[in-house]
């Protein structure tokens, strides 16, 4: 029998021993062994709750267990769940885990520990919720190379445009509906203003490229200055708008990373990823376009990766499966740099001026805009980001809006 020990008995955590428990005959079924929870970690007391008997306080308890094999680190964060799974791998214990901002944030070093102690640093649950995305990476797509990720990898955003494109709701209305449905946290920056995102592109990003890359040095947009206006022009035009997370390799070997809002055209396959569910397009050199779709959030999605992780650690007890990443940090390229088309909005008296210090005058594509109420949209030509910005800081307030074009 292999047991195990899960750390933080939130969400995630309870789901973790939810799915062992009652997916028993399949787990020992594809593991070879039985797989038991010997101890949960939380501060918290859970009277009545089914496995309180496990409930403990003292990691050192887990740490100085030799029946201990495996750790599940479902806690969240970067204070002790950065110091426990450190101590777990430099114990032999290999750690299976949710946290993607940990994950970002030393999975160079977790995962340089488990390959010494001969164990495994595993995250699959990190990015993409219950959607296989880190083990094809790993695995299926080995002999490919990989030339761009794009994906829809937070499903609170999603969920948010979702709703204010189908009911022309309001972007603060359906916040707060979010978070009374459990989508969004009470303090929902790290959604909205995609850093979460941020922080999932940069571990795909490292397993495409095989070097370090650092989420706080991603350019990052969220979708705050998104209106309901945007979607009617986005319409008409035969668009939707999503916050996307892309990484792209350039051909002079930089990597070019963002994440921001972006109008996609309805034949693109992101376009109909839809409410909490996340998408990841992955771009291959031979195999051409590959979608990843499913659930990106939830306690028994979320889970049931975590228990596949645990499986594939007791398949491979005294081995590690998962090299990862390796110190060497990628070179990302300036965003500022990028050239890329826009949709700009802006008030209709200002059409002519706005349209003229994209297109010049000379103007004939800005004529393809459209007037909506008391706007104009329209399409810029190829341009420098920093050269948009410039353009926009000029115009002051004529500009009300701007979204990137996929």
């Amino acid at each position: 029998m292999i047991k195990i020990a899960v750390l933080g008995y939130g969400t995630v955590g309870s789901g973790v021993v939810e799915v062992i428990a009652r997916n028993q005959a399949r787990v020992l079924e594809s593991a070879g062994e039985e797989i038991a929870v010997k101890y949960i970690l939380d501060l918290r007391e859970f009277p009545g709750d089914p496995f309180e008997d496990k409930v403990i306080h003292d990691f050192s308890t887990i740490l100085n267990d030799a029946e201990i094999s495996i750790v599940c680190e479902t806690m969240g964060g970067v204070g002790p769940a950065y110091q426990f799974t450190k101590q777990a791998l430099e114990a032999g214990k290999s750690v299976c885990t949710s946290n993607k901002e940990l994950v970002a944030k030393h999975g160079t070093e977790l995962l340089s520990i488990a390959a010494d102690r001969h164990c495994n640093y595993l995250f699959e649950a990190s990015v993409g919720g219950g959607i296989p995305i880190i083990r094809p990476i790993s695995t299926s797509l080995t002999a490919e190379q990989i030339e761009s990720v794009t994906g829809i990898l937070n499903g609170t955003t999603n969920y948010i445009l979702t709703k204010m494109e189908t009911e022309h709701a309001d972007y603060h209305d359906v916040l707060k509906l979010a978070q009374e449905l459990g989508y969004a946290e009470r303090n929902p920056e790290a959604d909205v203003e995609g850093h979460d995102a941020g922080r999932k592109i940069a571990i795909l990003t490292a397993l495409v490229t095989g070097r370090e890359v650092d989420a706080e040095k991603i350019y990052t947009e969220g979708i705050t200055g998104i209106c309901s206006a945007d979607f009617v022009f986005a319409s008409e035009k035969g668009m939707k708008i999503k916050l996307l997370a892309r990484s792209r390799i350039r051909e002079d070997g930089k990597i070019s990373v963002l994440v921001a809002p972006f109008m996609i055209p309805l034949e693109h396959p992101l376009s109909s990823v839809d409410d909490v569910f996340n998408g990841v397009v992955l771009t291959g050199n031979m195999l051409g376009d590959t979608l990843f779709y499913g659930r990106g959030a939830g306690k028994l999605p979320t889970a049931s990766a975590v228990a596949a992780d645990v499986i594939d650690c007791a398949r491979n007890q005294g081995r590690t499966i998962m090299r990862g990443w390796g110190p060497e940090k990628a070179e990302m390229a300036d965003a500022a740099e990028e050239e890329r088309r826009f949709f700009v909005r802006c008030a209709a008296s200002a059409a002519s001026q706005v349209a003229e210090a994209f297109w010049g005058k000379d103007n004939t594509e800005a004529s393809e805009g459209i007037f909506l109420a008391e706007e104009f949209g329209f399409f810029t030509p190829v341009i420098r980001e920093k050269d948009f910005r410039e353009k926009c800081r000029e115009l002051g307030e004529c500009v009300s809006g701007a979204i990137r074009l996929l």
